[in-house]
């Protein structure tokens, strides 16, 4: 069974089993108040090296926080701030940041933009590396009802960092290194799909994934 066939059952699979958040936008809102430095307005940042929230689904969101929160995913200033929540703040605040609507991105105008759609459509072949169309998307949506997250119009140099961090992963396994690295994703998958990218390769479709919308 090829990958990319086998990344659609898996899906399928989430979507039946994936329970959605269940917060409170008006209470989010509130909360928010102390992300808007990072997030910006309505969880638009407008600092690439910080994500957008905005229309991020929300069990996503609070998978994240969760994950912050417990140590799963590493981020000293991100377990700062989650450290005084409860999971029905951490909830409201997915709620309040699903609700919104993201602005459109734009990638830079000297972005090999062919190699990240060939990447992003079609995967490598040569190394077996699924396509992220298979998780995210035509147009980067994402599958909320799976926890897949939406990627679409979200900041290149953010994208760029998750990716390179995922595959550190791989290459503290082969080097013996401890370098930060990312392995809050499912079942290992998005370490797998970054293992044998090359960094012009991850700049490429990071750019067109800020284009997408």
């Amino acid at each position: 069974m090829n990958k990319l066939a086998l990344a659609f059952i898996t899906v399928l699979t989430l979507a039946s089993t994936h329970t959605i958040a269940a917060g409170d936008a008006a209470q989010g809102q509130a909360k928010a108040a102390t992300c808007i430095g990072c997030h910006g307005v309505n969880g638009n940042s407008v600092v690439p090296s910080f994500p957008k929230l905005a229309g991020q689904s929300e069990a996503y969101l609070l998978k994240q926080l969760r994950d912050f929160k417990s140590g799963a995913r590493v981020d000293a200033m991100m377990a700062g701030m989650v450290a005084p929540l409860t999971d029905t703040d951490m909830a409201n605040l997915s709620a309040y940041y699903a609700a919104q609507t993201v602005t459109q991105g734009v990638a830079k105008k000297d972005a090999n933009i062919a190699l990240g759609e060939k990447i992003y459509r079609g995967g490598k072949k040569d190394t077996g590396v699924t396509a992220c169309i298979a998780c995210h998307g035509p147009q980067g949506k994402g599958i909320p009802s799976a926890g897949f997250p939406a990627l679409s119009s979200q900041h290149a140099t953010y994208v760029a960092t998750q990716l390179k961090a995922f595959r550190q992963d791989s290459i503290n396994a082969q080097t013996g290194d401890s370098q930060p690295s990312r392995t809050n994703d499912y079942e290992g998958m998005m370490i797998n799909f970054t293992k044998s990218l090359t960094n012009a390769e991850i700049d490429a479709v990071s750019e067109y994934i800020a284009g997408l919308h």
